[in-house]
């Protein structure tokens, strides 16, 4: 097997692991009562993004092989799934947050820095391969949300997304991974003079780019958009498996089989990849961040209006949409900050972003739905009235997208070049 094939692999493994559960374990919580609960379990994945990442870059940089390290991250995070997958199937309906949360926790805390080091280890065994990896990764990349797909399809196929099983299905690829990644090429660590200070590996010099107003305010609106991105992932299964309990909906497709819905919004981030150069060079990344903002807006209100039934048109324009939403944002703006930071601290300035949007974004986006949701949704006692709430959360949520979107246009200053980002 070639370098490329072998890098593919490891990709989708690494993203199947994350979507055997991802976009199901909402459904599952709710019905083992946990309802109330579900923000606190998204939110752990941008709680532990503000620190462990960085740590375990740390760890690789100094001292353990990125390969050995990705494998060692993934047998632990495998190892806590299974033992909450294990608890999980014991306790049966009497699950304990105080006992399910804390295993799903660690596993989170393993695998989150797992995303950054099979980049790097893809980074360099390209790169030591001779290969350009500007070119050469994207399409390795793509084959991480194949898989992706992939574990969201088959635990929708078994009906997993609604049981316990679901943990051990990302458990069980986890482990595959771990023992895969122990037999990819050597990726040195760094030598005495390559090392860089604790204060550089955290991504704190990074910081200085709030002194440049322009930097400023896009990490500010980059954070207000972060708030956004596991929204849908932590809701959109409970929302729509809910349609069950109302009669019309039960048997409609939709109902019944949320997490196929829903893979169209990957299929959908799959295609807009490709579309990103040519809409940054077109546009410029003030108008292509703007079609990400309006496409949260679309995003949620469509969630709002639709239903699995006359509305299911909705509920799929919507998942089209997402491709636009997610991608526009997260890598458009990651390439703007590498367009716009020097050398010396690109690396920390990427740091930066992801812990503004995945860490700090994300983690008050999933803790205030869950805020918005328990108000309008589970406080309702009947089918019919948690309906008429999740509508009514979704437009909340579509408000806030558009209240940061009409700011960042009025606010945000940039003037395009074209050709450049």
């Amino acid at each position: 097997m070639n370098i490329k094939s072998r890098l593919i692999a490891m990709n989708f493994l690494q993203y199947a692991v994350w979507g055997a559960y991802l976009t199901s374990m909402g459904a599952y919580l709710v019905k083992v009562g946990l309802a109330t609960d579900i923000g606190i379990f998204y939110a752990m994945q941008g709680i532990v993004s503000l620190f462990m990442p960085a740590l375990m870059g740390i760890v690789a940089d100094r001292w353990v092989p990125a390969q050995k390290l990705l494998g060692i991250c993934h047998f632990l995070a495998a190892a806590f799934m299974g033992a909450a997958g294990f608890y999980a199937m014991s306790a049966g309906s009497a699950v304990q947050f105080g006992t399910l949360f804390p295993l799903y926790a660690m596993s989170v805390a393993f695998y989150m820095p797992t995303i950054a080091l099979s980049n790097s280890v893809a980074y360099c065994v390209l790169s030591r391969a001779g290969l350009d990896t500007v070119k050469t990764f994207p399409p390795i990349r793509v084959f991480g949300t194949v898989g992706f797909i992939c574990a969201m399809l088959f635990v929708d196929a078994t009906g997993y997304q609604h049981t316990f099983a679901q943990f051990f299905v990302s458990g069980a690829i986890g482990l595959v991974l771990a023992l895969y990644a122990f037999t990819l090429p050597e990726c040195p660590v760094s030598s005495v003079g390559e090392k860089k200070s604790i204060a550089e590996s955290l991504g704190l010099r990074a910081f200085t780019l709030f002194k440049q107003r322009k930097m400023a305010v896009f990490f500010i609106f980059s954070m207000l958009l972060g708030v956004s991105l596991q929204i849908t992932n932590g809701f959109a299964n409970p929302f729509i498996t809910s349609f069950k309990e109302i009669p019309q909906f039960a048997d409609t497709f939709g109902a019944n089989h949320a997490n196929a819905l829903i893979s169209l919004s990957q299929i959908s981030e799959t295609l807009c990849i490709l579309l990103i150069p040519f809409c940054l060079r077109r546009f410029g990344i003030k108008k292509v961040m703007l079609m990400a903002m309006f496409a949260w807006v679309l995003r949620f209100g469509l969630f709002g209006a639709g239903n699995p039934g006359p509305g299911v048109w909705m509920f799929v324009l919507s998942m089209i949409v997402y491709g636009i939403a997610f991608d526009f944002f997260n890598i458009s703006g990651s390439l703007y900050v590498d367009q716009e930071t020097d050398s010396g601290i690109r690396s920390s300035a990427q740091g930066l972003f992801m812990m503004m949007t995945n860490g700090v974004g994300a983690t008050i986006g999933t803790l205030g739905a869950q805020v918005v949701v328990n108000k309008f949704v589970y406080s309702q006692s009947t089918p019919l009235a948690q309906s008429h709430g999740w509508s009514t959360a979704w437009y909340i949520f579509a408000a806030y997208a558009l209240v940061v979107t009409v700011a960042f246009a009025l606010i945000f200053k940039y003037k395009h070049r074209p050709g450049t980002v």
